[in-house]
């Protein structure tokens, strides 16, 4: 087995006080060994990659036990490449492993329409960059991007993993949710910059709420500064969608495709991310590079030597694969601090289902939350290790401390041999307490190591959907909350109409009206952010609490 680690780093250990160790009492803890390390480090050297879990309690019964069901997991994921069905509820392929690397795609027409995809996001940043492609006020040196979810998640991951600021072509900012005082803080910072702003609003469907009315909004911001939205804004959607339709007809700049055979969480190799990347001037031929070399690298049948096949084991131990308990994630890299949030998609949104694939009830998933190190161990960490034993943590180290040279901030001591340190003590305090954790380890924080970490968690999820046969590919919880939303608005039009009269009424009123007497406390909330808002002409009549009576006036 190989090894690898920074030849050029002379890095020094601190001494740690840790006596707090020689008291644990934990079998888990007892057993821990250089031998065992050594026998459960998988490292990657070509890759500057390594991932260590001999901090998780298993031993080789358990890989044996499972050895049977991953290399069904793998035969199966060889056929999702392949070009399978494996989204039965909507009878499509999964394809986002042929946008970093086209050649395995299952027919000539989409590997044609990769490649051409990302030659097009290539030339129109070029041509954004030179200034041919320019903004009412002169050449664009803002970007705007307008997502949700997917949309946006690993876009703002990758934006601020990768942002140089004095080499960064162009500077990004981000519309994610549908809050008016979010629009407020983001255009304020744009203030007097929209002319040279380029908008970029990525919708599949087009008809998603978010981004719809972040969109208008960002629309009338521009017409307020007596600017053209479409002169200045691209579209990352469907052939044919709403947003595509909206797109030509108003004169957008440019449209940019979204498969049916791409899901949102896992786009961020399609030209929903591509496309922020290049503007910002992130180089996405080596983001892609690093992807399609992590694929190749969990391709490998031999279980001990696939890195996403291990990880996927290792949720399988650390949960029961019931996902008992949850997902702990922290990098030691202030740049890496949007992982876990992008992870949280990925992972909750993937394998949070009611249904396996044969039906039956079985509530899976896993929990992820996360925060970075060293800022962990002045949050929650405490917990982690005294407090209830419901995680299983993954550390992500990462070997290079900055480009250049680093001060000493101590005699012989540098501020990364600190933030080493206290990587490698909080892993031996948790240790200690029989806590299990996982290591993973880049040589440096670069398009290609993002490729590759995004790359390796897309195929650890894949796997282990399989391992409790469910579909990691369809999303209807998900779907059940947009109906559920929408059905709020209608009542809220109702409400709207109840009052039209001018009579003051309470809520248990007002449902009795509309006849939605066993959706009073909706009732209630609506009056109150209808009253909250001057702009919707509904007030505060009379009472207090919940005998507060409302009444719609002109405005």
């Amino acid at each position: 087995m190989k090894f690898f680690y920074s030849a050029g780093a002379n890095r020094k250990f601190l001494t740690f006080n840790l006596h707090v160790l020689n008291s644990a009492t934990s079998h888990f803890a007892i057993i821990m060994s250089w031998e065992r390390y050594k026998k459960y480090f998988l490292g990657l050297e070509k890759l500057g990659f390594g991932i260590d879990i001999s901090r998780v309690d298993f031993d080789d019964a358990f890989i044996s036990s499972m050895s049977g069901r991953m290399r069904k997991a793998l035969s199966d994921m060889r056929d999702l490449e392949a070009g399978a069905i494996a989204n039965p509820d909507e009878n499509r392929m999964v394809g986002h492993y042929w946008l970093r690397n086209p050649a395995i795609s299952p027919t000539r027409e989409i590997r044609s329409e990769i490649e051409e995809n990302i030659a097009r996001i290539k030339d129109f940043a070029k041509k954004v960059h030179r200034g041919e492609l320019r903004g009412a006020n002169g050449k664009f040196k803002y970007v705007l991007c307008i997502g949700i979810g997917g949309s946006a998640l690993g876009p703002q991951f990758v934006a601020q993993a990768l942002s140089q600021p004095k080499k960064d072509k162009m500077q990004v900012y981000f519309l994610d949710n549908t809050d008016p005082d979010g629009y407020d803080y983001v255009f304020d910072q744009l203030s007097g910059k929209l002319g040279r702003t380029l908008a970029v609003v990525a919708s599949k469907s087009g008809g998603t709420p978010e981004p719809r009315n972040a969109m208008m909004e960002a629309a009338a911001r521009w017409k307020s500064e007596g600017l053209d939205f479409a002169k200045h804004a691209v579209a990352t959607t469907g052939s044919g969608s709403k947003l595509y339709n909206y797109a030509r007809e108003t004169g957008f700049l440019e449209t940019f495709p979204m498969w049916d055979w791409v899901g949102g969480r896992t786009s961020e190799f399609a030209a929903v991310g591509l496309l922020p990347a290049a503007l910002q001037g992130i180089d996405i031929k080596k983001m892609l590079w690093g992807a399609a070399a992590m694929d190749k690298a969990t391709r490998v049948k031999n279980i001990m030597q696939n890195p996403a096949a291990l990880l996927a084991l290792m949720w399988y131990k650390c949960t029961g694969g019931k996902g008992l308990k949850d997902m702990v994630i922290l990098p030691y890299k202030d740049r890496l601090l949007l992982f876990s949030r992008y992870l949280q998609q990925l992972i909750m949104e993937s394998l949070g289902k009611e249904f396996d694939l044969d039906g039956n009830k079985v509530e899976q998933g896993i929990s992820v939350y996360g925060n970075k190190g060293s800022t962990d161990q002045h949050a929650y960490v405490q917990q982690l290790r005294d407090g209830v034993d419901n995680f299983f943590v993954t550390f992500i180290e990462v070997l290079t401390d900055r480009s250049g040279d680093s001060v000493e901030v101590a005699a012989g001591e540098t501020s990364g041999d600190y933030l080493q340190a206290f990587l490698l003590g909080t892993r031996e305090a948790l240790s200690a307490k029989g806590r299990e954790s996982i290591t993973i380890t880049v040589r440096d924080c670069s398009p290609a190591s993002i490729g590759m970490l995004i790359a390796l968690y897309d195929r650890a999820v894949g796997l282990y959907a399989n391992l409790i046969n469910i579909n990691a590919y369809h999303q209807p919880g998900v779907e059940a909350g947009k109906k559920a939303a929408g059905s709020i608005l209608k009542a809220k039009a109702r409400i709207l109409e109840a009052l039209s009269s001018g009579e003051a009424k309470n809520a248990e009123q007002i449902a009795r009206e509309i006849m939605l007497e066993k959706e009073t406390e909706t009732v209630f909330k609506v009056l109150i952010h209808l009253a909250s808002n001057p702009q919707n002409g509904v007030l505060v009549d009379s009472g207090s609490g919940f005998d507060r009576t409302f009444k719609k006036v002109q405005i």
